[in-house]
């Protein structure tokens, strides 16, 4: 199983603060759960569709190319902006 966390306007936009998804050897990187998940339509394809996604794999920043295994924790959420 997968938990997956979304965070600042991605959960208000979701209705969702988290998730736990099935874990498939279909989804081999991050990209394959965002599609995945993107796949749902509506607010889902319109939030995780975004090209400026970040994310993070068990609490460490990283790009929707890191690989995906069972038991991790995936977070979603907008770019970080600030001055």
């Amino acid at each position: 199983m997968i938990q997956v966390h979304y965070f600042a306007r991605y959960r208000e936009l979701l209705g969702s603060d988290g998730e736990t998804v099935a874990w498939e050897p279909a989804m081999a990187c991050l990209r394959d759960l965002r599609e995945r998940l993107a796949g749902r339509g509506g607010p889902w394809a319109q939030t995780l569709g975004q090209a400026n996604l970040m994310c993070a794999r068990n609490q460490e920043l990283c790009t929707l190319d890191e690989p995906l295994c069972d038991g991790d924790d995936i977070a979603f959420f907008p770019p970080v902006t600030g001055g």
